[in-house]
């Protein structure tokens, strides 16, 4: 049902269903078996056998996630054979394919039937051969596309050049020949072009590439080849003979187009004087003058006490689309249970850094009417029109659960973006923990953790069922993006920015990409969400600031390896941050805890727990102590009518 709500039109169904007829659905299990059968050596896959189920039994080579198989990662398993890509059609949540060094040979299989894969990698095999230049239309979802070291060749296909969100290209080592299309993808950050048989002149637009990624093609020139590229000479041309009212006709063509060239430098300067006057008091004079900018200590607590939102949580349905205001200074108001406001009222607003971290700066404002907002600018954001922000900021601000911060509003400008929330005025868990030795870090004993880990788990859970079509449905799960309200329910922030801002920023920013697989293959899935989650549980439980948040290298503690080692020599209670103040009741719940954070943090994807398996392990622990008996044990019907809230 769900291929006939994307396909959108009754006509469009009957079409596909005429080229590609339904057939009856088989399990993940059997889909796998039948796609085993198809190779010719495969001993390798020994564990996958009836019987078994491909996640819960960890079949070799497969990746799951909520029990349902989205990645095959089958390389160096001495396979060969045919590659069955009607078994691979049956598994509908597969999103990644690698069969890389193995001795598969002939054409390349028929994938582009696979139309939702986001990976395809088939390096270094033995297939041959050209690929139809069509080949690739059907698979507009491609991130990253591994063909090297095969024996391919004719034209680059010309439908790689029109793959919008394509991340990673490698084609190198193959028999490749003709010219380069035109990659001109912002998101293209890793290319590989050389030693093929590739002629003519390198695209302007891919002048970013080093030279590395063209060498090995001796009819290539231009670009950063250093050869330039033979054009033929034009005959010298000389002035043509005019007459007199020619002449004439083209001093006063002339003479007009200076007019017109000058009124549009005089309305140029307007248009930029009023967008200046509009846009400079977030960062300029009048507002600096009262900005309290805080530096980072050596724990990287750069933004003090504050933090988004002041307890409201949720989003208004149905208010996303109104304006305030008109033209490219709107403010676009998602939730207007405060009240609406404009970007003049964030003009006159009294305000103060927050602080400036890796996607962009905050700022803290008070507006006239006694609101105090959290100002998020994001720099550097991915190649997207408004319409398409707009779709993605509509869907962040339905988001509704008690754990989920959603914007006020946002801002679209092509260069930057503005979010708006509201301000949190306890501040983030990462500030509670390191920062403050106050009254706000002597509360948090261990119910208060254990219930802000349960509210932190739930909310990421919500995150992955709402935004299940991004690769990280979160992205940024650390400390620092927990806000606290006065009753300490933990509200994520910074989430689902992975898809509007530049891939390249991304890998830099985001702290999921400090994943174990997203750092060794780059390979980024709703697993590296979970390893985040692992590192804040460990992080509440042993008061330790993880070295993984910062980028530099220098700092912190590397609490997973630490932890592992604990529980390898059983001295869990070691671990535990001295400040909590706690019974010795408590103390088995603890170890509990950190054996479900070194769980999340496992290095292998397909050994670390899914999100839904985490929530359920911890929302099985609950504290007996009389002031924490709003902390329920939550399972069955109650515990998915939880998740939807």
């Amino acid at each position: 049902m769900a291929i006939i709500h994307v396909l959108g039109s009754s006509i469009y169904f009957y079409i596909f269903l005429l080229i590609f007829p339904i057939t009856n659905s088989i399990s993940d299990s059997e889909a796998l078996l039948k796609l085993k059968e198809s190779f010719t050596n495969s001993t390798a896959l020994d564990s996958w056998k009836l019987g078994t189920e491909p996640c819960t039994d960890h079949w070799i080579g497969v990746r799951c996630d909520n029990g349902v198989v989205w990645g095959l990662r089958l390389g160096h398993l001495g396979l060969s054979g045919k590659i069955d890509v009607d078994a691979l059609g049956s598994l509908s949540g597969l999103r990644s394919i690698s069969v890389m060094s193995n001795a598969f040979s002939g054409p390349i299989p028929d994938f582009r039937r696979l139309g939702i894969l986001r990976g395809l990698y088939l390096s270094m095999n033995q297939f041959s051969g050209e690929i139809p230049s069509d080949y690739f239309t059907s698979m507009g979802g491609l991130r990253k596309v591994w063909l090297s070291g095969n024996g391919l060749s004719g034209p680059i296909p010309s439908s790689l050049a029109h793959l919008t969100h394509l991340m990673e290209l490698h084609l190198e080592n193959n028999q490749f020949s003709g010219a380069i299309p035109p990659f001109d993808q912002p998101s293209l950050v890793s290319f590989n072009l050389s030693n093929n048989n590739l002629e003519g002149e390198i695209p302007s637009g891919m002048s970013r590439f080093s030279q590395n990624a063209f060498t090995g093609n001796p009819g290539l020139c231009g670009g950063n080849l250093g050869k330039a590229c033979d054009r033929p000479a034009k005959p010298p041309a000389g002035p043509p003979k005019m007459d007199g009212a020619q002449m004439k006709i083209i001093m006063w063509a002339l003479l007009a187009s200076l007019v017109v060239l000058f009124s549009l430098m005089i309305v140029g300067i307007f248009v930029l004087k009023r967008r200046q006057e509009s846009l400079d008091p977030l960062v300029g004079d009048d507002v600096s003058r009262s900005f309290s900018t805080t530096s980072f200590d050596k724990k990287n607590l750069g933004s003090g006490q504050a933090g988004f939102g002041s307890g409201h949580r949720t989003a208004s349905s149905g208010k996303g689309s109104r304006k305030y205001g008109k033209g490219v200074g709107d403010i676009v108001m998602i939730n207007d249970d405060k009240g609406e406001f404009g970007l003049a009222d964030l003009m006159k607003a009294a305000a103060e850094v927050l602080g400036n971290g890796a996607l962009g700066s905050s700022y803290k404002a008070m507006m006239a009417n006694g609101l105090t907002v959290v100002v998020k600018r994001i720099k550097e954001s991915a190649k997207m029109g408004k319409d398409q922000f707009d779709g993605e900021m509509t869907r962040i601000g339905s988001l509704k659960h008690n754990n989920v911060l959603t914007p006020l509003a946002y801002h679209y400008r092509k260069d930057e973006k503005l979010l708006v929330y509201e301000y949190q005025p306890k501040g983030s868990l990462q500030y509670l923990l390191h920062g403050d030795r106050g009254i706000s870090h002597a509360q948090l004993n261990w119910p208060t953790r254990l219930k802000i880990i349960q509210g932190i788990a739930r909310g990421l859970a919500y995150l992955h069922t709402q935004l299940s079509s991004l690769d990280l449905p979160h992205g940024n799960l650390k400390s620092s993006n927990i806000l606290l309200t006065p009753d300490y329910d933990p509200l994520l922030v910074d989430y689902g920015f992975s898809s509007f801002i530049s891939s390249t920023q991304a890998s830099q920013a985001l702290i999921a990409y400090k994943s174990p697989e997203a750092t060794l293959d780059h390979d980024i899935s709703p697993k590296c969400d979970v390893y985040c989650l692992g590192l804040v549980i460990l992080e509440i439980l042993t008061g330790k600031f993880p070295c993984q948040y910062l980028n530099n290298g220098e700092g912190g503690t590397d609490i997973v390896q630490w932890v592992r080692s604990a529980i390898v020599e059983g001295k869990e209670v070691d671990m535990f941050d001295p400040d909590i103040e706690c019974n010795k009741s408590f103390i088995g719940e603890m170890e509990q805890i950190l054996h479900i954070g070194a769980a999340c943090t496992e290095n292998s994807p397909d050994k670390r727990l899914d999100v839904t398996e985490a929530v359920r392990r911890i929302e099985g622990l609950v504290s007996s102590q009389d002031d924490t008996k709003t902390i329920q044990v939550l399972s069955g019907d109650a515990y998915g009518d939880r998740l939807g809230q």
